[in-house]
Order: C-alpha cells, then sequence, then structure tokens
C-alpha cells in the first residue's frame, strides 16, 4: 500500500469519531451525519498530498463538513415530520446515567433551524469564537451572534427543563 494511502487510512479511523460526532450535531440525524462525513473526508482525500504536507486535513475536513451543512439547508428539501411523541421503552434499571438529559438535550436540538443548531455546535461544544464559526459558516458575525440568540431563546422555550438544571441550588 501506498505511505500517502495508509496515512489517509490512519486519518479517518483515528479522527471519524469525533468528526461523527460533530456532524451529527450539526444535522440531528445519525444517517445524515454520516453522509456528511463521508462527503468531506471524500473531499480530503482529493486533496490529501496537499494537505499532509501542510498538517491541516482535520481543520479542512471540518471545514469541508460545515461548507457542505451549508449549502444542504440552501438546496429545497422535504421536510420529516412524527406524528405524537415515541414511547418510554427505558427500564427502571437503566444503568446508563445522564441519559434522560441527553435525550432532552436531543430533541430540543432537533426543534431548532439547522442554521441556529450549527452556530451552538461551533460556539459551544467545539468552542469557537463567532468570528471563527462566521468564518466556517460563510456569513457575517452578527448572523452568528444574531442565530445564537434565537437558539438559545428557542431552546429556552422548547426546553425549559434545560435552564432548571443550572439554576443555583437555593432558587426555584
Amino acid at each position: 500500500m501506498h505511505p500517502a494511502t495508509e496515512e489517509f487510512d490512519a486519518f479517518v479511523r483515528g479522527r471519524s469519531p469525533a468528526l461523527l460526532r460533530s456532524a451529527y450535531l450539526l444535522t440531528g440525524d445519525q444517517y445524515l451525519a454520516e453522509d456528511l462525513v463521508q462527503s468531506a473526508l471524500a473531499r480530503t482525500h482529493r486533496s490529501w498530498r496537499r494537505l499532509r504536507d501542510t498538517g491541516n486535513a482535520e481543520s479542512y475536513t471540518r471545514r469541508t463538513m460545515y461548507h457542505l451543512q451549508v449549502s444542504w439547508w440552501r438546496r429545497r428539501r422535504v421536510v420529516e415530520a412524527f406524528p405524537g411523541e415515541l414511547p418510554d421503552t427505558r427500564s427502571a434499571d437503566d444503568p446508563i446515567a445522564g441519559t434522560d438529559l441527553r435525550l432532552l438535550l436531543r430533541a430540543a436540538l432537533a426543534r431548532l433551524s439547522p442554521r441556529q443548531r450549527a452556530v451552538l455546535v461551533l460556539r459551544y461544544f467545539e468552542d469557537r469564537s463567532e468570528a471563527e464559526a462566521a468564518e466556517l459558516l460563510g456569513v457575517a458575525v452578527g448572523t452568528v451572534k444574531s442565530q445564537t440568540s434565537k437558539a438559545l431563546a428557542r431552546l429556552r422555550a422548547v426546553a425549559p427543563e434545560l435552564a432548571e438544571l443550572h439554576a443555583p441550588k437555593g432558587s426555584a
């Protein structure tokens, strides 16, 4: 096997879990996240010789993911709607702590627009600055600020339980 191919394979094996986590937070869907990562890695592969020399493979892949996601938003799409709530199938002796919080957060994020979800992922999950988020999404810093504000307000409206988690001990 060619050394460049081995290096790319090692990059994919090593960074795919982190890329998938970010992609899932951007898309809100496991299958769309996998498609997003696969598309970004295909573009990374085409530029691999240049990227391995500069050491910017992961940042290039992430930037590609963000740009692809923005272009997917701009396309027309059919919105799926699921009627009602899914039944709770967890047992009382669930060993995984924090499952309720993760499910609540996942459901709340799913109710945000893709752009709002993206700014929250970049700002709070990946700890990017407003300027970095704006550059990655190809929008103005003011857009990132306004979308962040709207997204947080929407989260407070759709999941007020999240605010109670971080309230000071003496307040109710």
